[in-house]
């Protein structure tokens, strides 16, 4: 029995969806959490591997190309595969994802915390943050490795026919849309019959602005992708007070929007075509400076409205940051199995962004605001911007990315 297996690959599937929107409303309980809370300590490595990770997307994109993906689900479903993970190809793991400094049982011990961090902090908004594992039927993964993932992971696991891979896909695509209220659908294709499991991890967030827009005032508007490209959107106006900050000396102007709960969208634009320059210098330590030089001001915002999906591969940006041997004949999974030789065969993500006018039903007792008499700064994002939802109670960046075309799907 077991030479049939001996060939087994090993697919981790990560998907995303941030929507700030107003058909949903979640109501759960506070958390107060005193002292340094373990899940911080991921943090810092999670902010790093996530600005890495967009590096290198970044170099491989094509022109013009939206990039949105969560870091802290790309985190998490490499944290799950580390759980079975050892030798050399745990190490890679660890050590892209900046944490060396800690072992395993540390890394399931903060991710248990974030969760159930994540768990609690649902005032107004939903964010379901979670993983599964789809298993090849027959295959048994050692008794540890599941219950870790159950167990820190809060990893659903069920079996799939991967012999029937039309099947399969069907069956794992059901749970993620379930997962996602249908929000990701049929991200799962070409499933190879020789797979002896999938990781999924999703991460779904729907947020109300604290401030909603009035849709009355939204008008028609240019926005530059380029030089040479101009494409209309539906842009989005409101005059209110923001935490704002224009840094002169890194071309940038920052401004924070709040969601209800403890979740915000930070948009970073550059100066006119300083884009490149940004992308060259961008870290978690300017994410933190502007951050703590945002001040509270009149602004006359203009926002598009958009919603974009975008796809990406992993495989070779993994590889690229050093995670090799996951993917190659050397892989040491004994972790998961010490029967079966397994082998990461491919990493696929898939995040969904949407940003509308919309906050509550209720709103309209929301957007008075006393304005002072100073001139209001004004910020028209009408040209391609960066983008950071950023969970504050956690300290993670939720999803990141750069608005390069509202309008392309």
């Amino acid at each position: 029995m077991r030479g049939i297996f001996a060939r087994c690959a090993l697919g981790a599937l990560l998907l995303a969806a941030a929507w700030a929107d107003h058909h949903h409303h979640h109501h759960g309980t506070e958390h107060s959490h005193e002292g340094e809370n373990p899940c911080h300590k991921l943090s810092s490595p999670n902010a790093d591997f996530g600005f890495s990770l967009y590096k290198s997307l970044n170099a491989n994109a094509a022109a013009g190309k939206n990039i949105f993906y969560s870091p802290l689900g790309i985190s998490t479903a490499l944290s799950m595969l580390s759980t079975g993970a050892s030798g050399e190809t745990h190490s890679q793991l660890f050590s892209s994802l900046g944490y060396s400094a800690h072992n395993q049982a540390q890394v399931n011990e903060a991710y248990e915390h974030l969760f159930d961090m994540l768990g609690h902090s649902q005032q107004n908004q939903q964010l379901d943050v979670g993983n599964g594992v789809a298993l090849r039927s027959g295959f048994n993964p050692l008794e540890k490795f599941l219950k870790d993932i159950k167990h820190y992971y809060s990893g659903e696991i069920f079996n799939v026919d991967f012999t029937k891979p039309a099947e399969a896909a069907a069956e794992i695509n059901t749970f993620i849309a379930r997962k996602t209220q249908d929000k990701i659908k049929d991200q799962v294709k070409d499933l190879d019959p020789a797979m002896a499991m999938v990781l999924i991890n999703y991460v779904y967030f729907r947020g109300q602005w604290e401030k909603p827009f009035n849709g009355n005032l939204t008008h028609k508007a240019d926005f530059h992708v380029d030089e040479t490209t101009d494409v209309q959107v539906d842009m989005m106006k409101k005059m209110g007070r923001y935490d704002f900050y224009q840094d002169n000396d890194n071309h940038t102007t920052v401004i924070l929007l709040p969601y209800k709960g403890n979740t915000s969208m930070m948009i970073v634009l550059p100066d006119e075509g300083k884009m490149t320059e940004v992308e060259g210098y961008i870290n978690k330590d300017y994410i933190r400076h502007w951050h703590d030089s945002l001040f509270r001001t009149s602004v006359h915002l203009f926002l598009p409205k958009f919603s974009i999906t975008a796809d990406a591969s992993l495989d070779s940006t993994l590889k690229e940051m050093g995670i090799t041997d996951a993917f190659s004949d050397n892989a040491d999974f004994s972790g998961i199995s010490d029967e079966v030789k397994l082998k990461v065969s491919k990493v696929s993500h898939q995040a969904v962004l949407s940003v509308d006018e919309t906050g509550t039903e209720a709103a309209a007792a929301t957007t008075l605001e006393i304005m002072p008499m100073s001139m209001p700064e004004t910020m028209k994002l009408n040209r391609p911007f960066l983008v950071f939802i950023l969970e504050h109670s956690t300290r993670s960046i939720l999803f990141m990315g750069k608005i390069n075309n509202p309008t392309a799907m």
